[in-house]
């Protein structure tokens, strides 16, 4: 619903358009494309997804034109070399991506690639991976990550934000971990126990963060633009990585 919303997260999403320069185009990695093995969409014109049921018609409707960029694609494979990336030209931006773009570029005029999760490979991976994608920053790319670090749909209490236990503290030490840069105790989340297993109880919507966190540069401040715990169970940290510039 963030998509058709305006409130302190979606206005934080927009303060990036207003920041930065225009992007020559932005890899999205998306926790809805979590799959077997690592794709990259290749087409020049990308679908908009409506992966989701039981939302309003205006969300159903919402549509997000932006282009494609093939040429990033294969920067993207070649940059990943020789692990195994496929060129797809089926998926395309599904709401994890748009939902939050439409808000810092609302005119859909950056071209916008997908990388997918493979959701056969740990933790590690997913952060190594960030790392091999990090100079795509040099040339003009955005990296863009959409998750969220507690995602307990099971859970969710629509008409009590008062949030678990759990929820807050592990949504506490991932904040701590992240300003202070502490990226192996990121990769190593499971370590933290209940308040892990229940703030992650499966890991696509987790796993975005990890490859931002790969792509940091030592000359790059960390900022937490904004934080808030909703429905007791999901939370909307947003981190922004960025060189002071």
């Amino acid at each position: 619903m963030n998509a058709i919303s305006h409130n302190r997260y979606t206005e934080a999403w927009a303060s990036l358009g207003k920041r930065f320069a225009k992007p020559k185009a932005i890899l999205a990695i998306s926790a809805h494309w979590y799959i077997r093995g690592t794709a990259v969409t290749a087409m020049p014109k990308p679908p908009v997804i409506h992966d989701f049921g039981g939302f309003p018609q205006a969300l159903h409707a919402f549509d997000y034109p932006a282009p494609g960029d093939p040429a990033l694609a294969a920067r993207v494979k070649s940059l990943l070399a020789p692990l195994p990336v496929r060129l797809d030209d089926e998926w395309g931006l599904d709401h994890g991506t748009w939902s939050v773009l439409t808000h810092a570029y609302p005119e859909a005029d950056v071209p916008i690639v997908q990388l997918s999760i493979d959701g056969t490979q740990p933790a590690r991976f997913h952060y190594e991976v960030g790392q091999r994608i990090a100079p795509l920053r040099d040339e003009g790319i955005m990296l863009v990550g959409s998750g969220n670090v507690v995602h307990n749909l099971r859970l969710i209490r629509r008409a009590d934000d008062h949030a678990y236990q759990w929820a807050v503290q592990f949504n506490e030490t991932m904040r701590e971990y992240i300003e202070k840069n502490d990226h192996a105790r990121l990769v190593r989340y499971e370590e933290l126990g209940a308040s892990a297993q229940m703030s992650v109880p499966t890991p696509e919507h987790f796993l975005p963060l990890l490859y931002i966190a790969g792509a940091r540069r030592d000359d790059d401040t960390t900022t937490i633009l904004v934080d808030g715990l909703e429905m007791a169970s999901i939370s909307m940290m947003s981190v922004l990585y960025a060189a002071d510039k």
